[in-house]
């Protein structure tokens, strides 16, 4: 079992994946759900040895997976871990792929021998926690993680239900009758510790989202421009070429958090750019409304620049994601561009001459493709990359043009050359 060891896993947390292939998502889909779950690892810090699937119709609800399935992962870590040399460097964390509850969590816990057990919400939410940087970002993953840990206390506390004591088949497990055992006592503690630490949360947000909506009020009459896409397509990139700024830019999910905001003026047009959080598939509802000042900017925006990563194999249900997400908030009616990235990285595998089968996303060249989306979005899409500065004076025109659009339309007495600002 030595294979294991690479000299990059014995510096970093190590982890197997879980995922599932049901009636609704496929063998395919699976596989790409996992791709993400492994890159979200890699941005926590974790390294991923090893993956399981298992086919089933819909997860267990006391398990999420078979019994036979987690008896095979245990084997695994168990075989693993008896074959390390240090402490450090033994498997101890098991991610899955949907949210769990907290009974599921409880029961894989065990039936792994007691290793860490997360989910694909509880890394997200970990990853925010380490790239918060700002008051407001660090305040709305508080938040968010709160929300997620509040129905998951009875989990915590099961060690301390035993030394409950009291007459009535009530006592300890919470019941009516007789005395309470301490593990319900601090579980109650806990929960109202947590509720009031929400309720004083969404109270500082408000007074953020006052701050900011001043803020905004205040900028005088620009166009303003939201980017938006998934995480990780270049939009931060992409700002800093456009604004001659030095946005943190990283290839890792969910590098910027905070909203940044900076003027930019094309030939002789100013107006305002935002670059903003990622989205992501199952990404948790409570992030979602926690974010909701960070997301006002794209409320308010009066352009969507929707950012794809053209080079991803699959690039167009990130695209759904991201449209259902701006839908979620309002903003579907919005006017949109779309700016399909990193063409520099896009792949494909020429036919033979006599396949007659239907081409797929695999051997579409990049022209092919190009002509595809011209023809469903017109002039309202263009194709870039933003590391190689490919095609960026023709995006300058692009939104020279929108903008200008725009402004005439916002403020029909103000001269878009030279506003009032």
């Amino acid at each position: 079992m030595k294979e294991f060891l690479t000299s990059e896993s014995k510096s970093s947390e190590k982890a197997i994946l879980v995922g599932l292939i049901t009636d609704q998502q496929n063998e395919f889909r699976t596989k790409e759900y996992l791709d993400e779950l492994e890159f979200l690892a890699a941005t926590a810090g974790v390294n991923v040895l090893k993956r399981f699937t298992q086919k089933i119709a819909q997860p267990l609800a006391v398990t999420y997976i078979g019994t036979g399935k987690l008896e095979e992962i245990r084997s695994y870590i168990e075989q693993y871990n008896d074959n390390v040399e240090y402490p450090d460097t033994e498997l101890g964390t098991a991610i899955f792929d949907d949210e769990l509850s907290a009974k599921q969590i409880k029961n894989i816990e065990e039936a792994l021998g007691g290793i860490k057990v997360l989910d694909r919400t509880s890394l997200i939410l970990d990853i925010f926690a380490m790239r918060a940087q700002t008051a407001a970002a660090k305040t709305q993953v508080e938040l968010a993680q709160y929300k997620y840990l509040l129905p998951r206390l009875q989990r915590m506390w099961t060690h301390l239900e035993r030394q409950g004591g009291g007459s009535g088949s009530g006592a300890g497990k919470g019941g009516s009758v007789g005395l309470r055992g301490p593990g319900e006592t601090q579980l109650e503690m806990d929960r109202r510790i947590i509720t009031q630490r929400i309720s004083w949360l969404k109270q500082e947000l408000k007074e953020i989202d006052k701050q900011k909506s001043s803020q905004r009020k205040n900028r005088g009459r620009l166009i303003r421009v939201a980017l938006v896409g998934y995480t990780n397509v270049g939009k931060s990139t992409l700002m800093n070429i456009l604004s001659k700024s030095d946005v943190f830019a990283e290839n890792k999910l969910f590098a910027t958090l905070d909203t940044t905001v900076r003027k930019v003026v094309v030939d002789n047009l100013p107006f305002l750019l935002s670059d903003t959080v990622g989205f992501i598939r199952k990404l948790p509802t409570d992030l979602v409304d926690s974010f909701k000042s960070t997301l006002d900017e794209v409320r308010e925006s009066d352009l969507l620049v929707h950012v794809v990563d053209i080079s991803h194999p699959d690039a167009e249900q990130q695209m759904q994601v991201v449209d259902k997400t701006l839908a979620d908030l309002g903003c579907a009616t919005k006017p949109r561009l779309v700016i399909f990235n990193k063409v520099d990285a896009y792949t494909w595998i020429e036919k033979e001459e006599d396949d007659l089968t239907p081409s797929t996303k695999e051997n579409i060249s990049l022209d092919e493709l190009c002509e595809i989306w011209h023809n469903r979005l017109g002039d309202d899409c263009i194709f870039v990359s933003a590391i190689k500065k490919q095609n960026i004076d023709s995006l300058r025109i692009l939104l020279y043009d929108r903008v200008k659009q725009l402004h005439v339309q916002k403020y029909p007495y103000n001269d878009f050359l030279y506003p009032d600002i």
